[in-house]
This record gives structure tokens, sequence and C-alpha cells, in this order.
């Protein structure tokens, strides 16, 4: 029953019922229920109609609902990120390095007949971002200068409280704020650490209620509050790197498909990325459009 109900579940999200993989209508292009990936799938839908397939769009799905739904054939290609790969999917917390992620998660999801194609240069891992006044005025442009400021100001003044915001889940997950401090040899006590949505964090750090919080590398908000990334100096946080993920009977059946998406694939980067999401949560710009002006000014389109 609980079998059923879940590939009912399934189905009734995608409103895919009845759809195989021999559909007619050609190729389906999943995406997760965030700007980016709502971006990334939004522009290779277009990208893949202009190369002449016939390209449908079911994205605004939850994580793990995607990966189910690219394992049982309702879509077709997705962008995911191989730091998810591992950790959600595979269950591995192993410390890797850019290209031994990759080449994990390409051989892990091998036998599953998915295919992880060449990655961007996009890496939408966490990071701690300063607004940017406070980190020119402070000389922060790692977070190794951070650990240093940090002990500096608690042994000028034990009362000077240095604020960190995070969400709830890196506060207290085995290889967030605990090792995190450890690598980097600085100390808050509990009411220096704000927990609390990770939106509210971008919002405290624009109002300058905080001094450092947890962000993601490519959000939109980080251009459009000021705000600067540290650089994470002793590679603490894992890889995110975005990459075309393609069943293998889909690949076999488009044998210029790879190459397109490879080529898509080489224009994106982190920087190209937080521009984009920019346009679509400050300046609120369509989506659709933001993915399209893209595809034009790199003359994928």
């Amino acid at each position: 029953m609980h079998k059923f109900r879940m590939t009912a579940l399934l189905a009734f999200t995608l409103g895919l019922f009845g759809v195989t993989q021999a559909n007619a209508a050609g190729l389906v292009v999943g995406g997760k229920n965030f700007t980016e990936q709502l971006i990334l799938s939004s522009m290779t839908q277009q990208y893949l109609n202009a190369k002449g397939y016939t390209a449908s769009l079911k994205n605004g799905l939850g994580t793990t609902i995607m990966r189910q739904a690219l394992e049982s054939g309702q879509i077709d290609i997705v962008w995911d990120y191989t730091g998810t790969a591992l950790v959600v999917y595979n269950k591995i917390d192993e410390k890797l390095d850019r290209d031994q992620s990759y080449q994990r998660v390409k051989e892990l999801d091998a036998p599953r007949k998915l295919v992880w194609l060449q990655p961007s240069e996009l890496n939408n891992t966490y990071a701690l971002a300063v607004p940017r006044q406070r980190a020119e005025e402070e000389g922060l442009n790692t977070i190794e200068d951070l650990a240093d400021r940090i002990n500096q100001a608690g042994k000028q003044d034990p009362d000077k409280k240095y604020l960190m915001g995070m969400d709830f889940e890196f506060a207290s997950r085995p290889d967030g704020l605990e090792p995190l401090q450890a690598l980097y040899g600085f100390s808050l006590d509990r009411s220096q650490v704000k927990q609390m949505d990770a939106g509210l964090v971008y919002t405290a750090l624009r109002n300058d209620q905080l001094n450092v919080g947890l962000t993601y590398s490519s959000d939109g908000r980080v251009q459009g509050f000021n705000l600067k990334l540290l650089q994470d100096n002793k590679g603490f946080f894992a890889f995110y790197s975005a990459v075309p993920v393609v069943r293998q009977e889909i690949l076999d059946a488009n044998p210029k498909l790879a190459e397109q998406l490879n080529a898509l694939s080489a224009k994106i980067d982190t920087a190209k990325m937080t521009e984009m999401n920019k346009k679509v949560d400050i300046d609120q710009l369509p989506i659709a459009q933001v993915a399209a002006d893209f595809l034009r000014a790199e003359g994928l389109i």
C-alpha cells in the first residue's frame, strides 16, 4: 500500500500519467523548485527546442521527486549537483574535491543508466557572506580572515558579540558549524549563533543585523544585497557542481544530444548564474525571459 501511494503521488505530482520513454511528444526536461533550477530547466527546454527537438518542461519538483522521476523514466534530462548526488542519493560524506566528486557520482549512476555529462563551472555550495562594506572595513577576504577577526574581537572586548546567522540544520548537523569552527580555529558561543530561516539570513545581512551569514554561492541576493562571499581557503564546503544528467536510453536515441548539452554546460558558471538569479529574485524579471536572454547572449540560439 505504501509503495502504491508513493507511485501515485509521483505520477500526480508530475502530471505524467501514461507517459513512457517512447512518448512521441519528445524530451521531458525536469527541474527542482527553486529559482536557479527553474532558470536552468527553462533554459534547457528553450535551447533544445531551438535545436529542433520537441522538449516539454516539468519543473518545480522536490529534489527526491525529481530524482525518482528521472530513474523511472518519467523525465529525461535534469540539472543536478554533485554534492546532492553524493550526500542525498548515495549517503556519502567523504571529503572529495571537485573532480573527485564528479567522477564518483558518474560511476555511481552508470549502473542506473543515468549519464552525468560535462560539468559546468557553476558551484552552488554553501558559503559564508558578509556585507561588502564590512568586509572592506575589516579586511575580510577568506574564512581564515574571519576566524582571526572573531578571535581578535573576543580578546579585545569579551562583551562584543560577533553574530553569525545560519539555518537550523547547519547549526546542528555533524558536518556543519562545529567542524567548520574546528577546521578554521574559532569558537562562537550559543548567543552568537542566530538560527533562522535560510532566506532571512540574507535580509539580516543586508540590514546589518549580522556580522556574517551562511548563504549559497550562486544566490542572486548575494549580488542584489551587496554581499561578499568569503573564500573557503581550507576547502571545508563540499562541491555542488551543476551538471546535465540524462538517461542513457535518451542519449542512445539522440546521437547529437550529449554534445549539444555539453556546449550549453560550458557556457554556465557561478557568476553568470548569480546574475540570472538576481534578475529573477531581485529585479523580478520572468524566468523564461532571463533564460532566453542568456541563450541569445551566449550565441546558443
